[in-house]
C-alpha cells in the first residue's frame, strides 16, 4: 500500500511473522501492537527464543572422556560444563568432538595419537576447543582418527593415519586438523580406524586406508581416494568392525565386508567384496553400525536390527544373533534420523517425542541406568523429552538434552 506524504511516496510493508518450528525459532518483521502480539502468542504463532542445548555425560570416565574434569565413573547423566549451545556430538572409544552452534569444534579424552586435534598428544578431561575456525558443520571418527566437514564442503582431517586412512597420500600420523581438498565436495564420511569412506555430493563413494572390502585384495590399501564402482546415487555410507553399510537416494541400503554374525543383513554370515542391497524396501531412512551389528529406521519411524545379539544389542529381548533385519518392537516412533549411537555393544536411540532409550551391554555404567546391568530391550533413560541426539563411546555415553 502506498499513500501520498510530503517529498513523495513512502511504501507501507504490512506486518509478517513466520512461527516457530517444532516450538521454537520464527520471525516477525514490520510494527506490531501489543493486541496483536498476544493474540499471536495465545495461537502459537509468535516467534519462540531458541531454547539451550545442554550436553550430558554417564559411564566409564576413563582418560577424562566423560568431559568433568575428573577419571570418575558415573552411571547416570551428568551435565558436561554450563554451556548451553551444543549442537553435534560424536564419541568413539575414550575421546569425544562436539560441535557447539557458533560453529567451533571442540574435543576431549584420550589423545594418544593426536586424534583430539591440538597439535600434542596431551589428552583433556574438559571440552577444549580445536583452533578458532566457525564454520565446522560435521565430524566422524574412529579410534584414533577424527574427520571433519566446514560449511563449504571442504573435508579436514587428522590422527593416526594407519595404511593411508587419511586420505593424505602418506602414512604420516597428524595431531592438528589437515585439509584433504578445496573441492567443496564432501557430503559424508566415515572412519573405521584404518578404513575410509566418503561419498561426494555427486553422489560417487570413494575409499582410502586399508578397504579391501571394498576392492579387489590386489589395491586394497591406498593413501589417496579411490572411487567405489561408478555408481552416482550414494547418500551415505557407515562402517564398523569391517562392516560396511551404505545409502542410496532411492532409499535402498547396501552392504559389503565381514558377514560374521550376520553383521551384513543377508541372512548369512559370508563376507562380501562388494555392495549387495539388503532385502529389497526402498523407505529405509536412515543407519548406525557398531560391534558386529548395525540398526536402521524407515521413513514410517520403524526401528530394526541385525547381527551380533551379544549383551541383548538387538533390542529383541535375548541374546540370539540376526542376520537379516528384525524390527524391534512394534512402535513407529523413533527418529528416522538416527539420533542415537552403538558403541561395544551399547545402544542409544531417540524418539520423535524426544526420549532417549538404551539397551545393550550396561558394563561401566554407559547405558546411563545408574547400573551396570545388560539390558536386552529398550529401557527409557529418565523422564526428559528434550533429547535431540546420543553418542557412545566403548564405556560411556552422552546426550544433548534440549532445555
Amino acid at each position: 500500500m502506498s499513500e501520498r506524504y510530503p517529498g513523495g511516496f513512502i511504501t507501507k510493508t504490512p506486518p509478517t511473522i513466520t512461527g516457530p518450528t517444532g516450538g521454537e525459532g520464527g520471525s516477525a518483521s514490520g510494527m506490531w501492537n501489543l493486541v496483536d502480539v498476544l493474540e499471536n502468542e495465545k495461537a502459537g504463532d509468535w516467534p519462540k527464543p531458541t531454547l539451550p542445548r545442554e550436553l550430558y555425560s554417564w559411564g566409564s570416565g576413563n582418560n577424562g572422556v566423560t568431559g568433568q574434569n575428573d577419571a570418575v565413573n558415573r552411571s547416570s547423566p551428568v551435565q558436561v560444563g554450563s554451556d548451553g549451545d551444543w549442537s553435534i556430538i560424536s564419541a568413539v572409544d575414550y575421546a569425544v568432538w562436539a560441535i557447539k552452534s557458533n560453529g567451533t569444534l571442540w574435543s576431549w579424552g584420550q589423545n594418544s595419537n593426536g586424534q583430539l586435534g591440538h597439535n600434542d598428544l596431551v589428552s583433556r578431561s574438559s571440552p577444549t576447543q580445536i583452533g578458532a575456525l566457525t564454520n565446522w558443520t560435521y565430524v566422524a571418527l574412529a579410534d584414533d582418527n577424527a574427520f571433519a566437514l566446514n560449511s563449504s564442503g571442504d573435508l579436514y582431517v587428522w590422527g593416526r593415519n594407519e595404511d593411508g586412512s587419511l586420505g593424505l597420500g602418506d602414512v604420516i600420523p597428524r595431531s592438528s586438523p589437515v585439509q584433504l581438498e578445496a573441492s567443496s565436495s564432501y557430503v559424508k564420511v566415515d572412519n573405521n580406524s584404518d578404513s575410509t569412506v566418503l561419498v561426494k555430493s555427486d553422489g560417487t563413494l570413494w575409499r582410502t586406508g586399508d578397504t579391501g572390502n571394498l576392492s579387489s585384495q590386489v589395491d586394497r590399501r591406498v593413501s589417496s581416494p579411490v572411487q567405489v564402482g561408478s555408481d552416482t546415487n550414494w547418500s551415505n555410507a557407515t562402517q564398523s568392525g569391517g562392516s560396511y553399510y551404505l545409502f542410496k537416494t532411492n532409499g535402498t541400503i547396501w552392504s559389503c565386508g565381514a558377514g560374521q554374525f550376520g553383521a551384513l543383513g543377508h541372512n548369512s554370515q559370508i563376507n562380501l567384496s562388494s555392495p549387495v542391497q539388503i532385502g529389497s524396501g526402498t523407505n529405509w531412512a536412515g543407519i548406525s553400525a557398531g560391534a558386529a551389528c548395525a540398526y536402521a529406521t524407515t521413513t514410517s519411524g520403524e526401528l530394526y536390527a541385525w547381527g551380533a545379539g551379544g549383551s541383548g544389542r538387538t533390542g529383541q529381548n535375548d541374546i540370539v544373533n540376526r542376520s537379516s533385519p528384525v524390527q524391534i518392537g512394534s512402535l513407529t516412533n523413533w527418529s528416522t534420523t538416527m539420533a542415537g549411537g552403538i558403541g561395544a555393544g551399547a545402544a542409544l536411540h531417540v524418539k520423535t517425542d524426544g526420549t532417549l532409550w538404551v539397551w545393550g551391554g550396561g558394563s561401566g555404567g554407559r547405558l546411563g541406568l545408574d547400573s551396570e546391568i545388560d539390558v536386552s530391550s529398550p529401557v527409557q533413560l529418565g523422564s526428559d523429552t528434550g533429547w535431540e541426539s546420543a553418542a557412545n563411546g566403548v564405556f560411556s555415553g552422552l546426550g544433548i538434552l534440549k532445555g
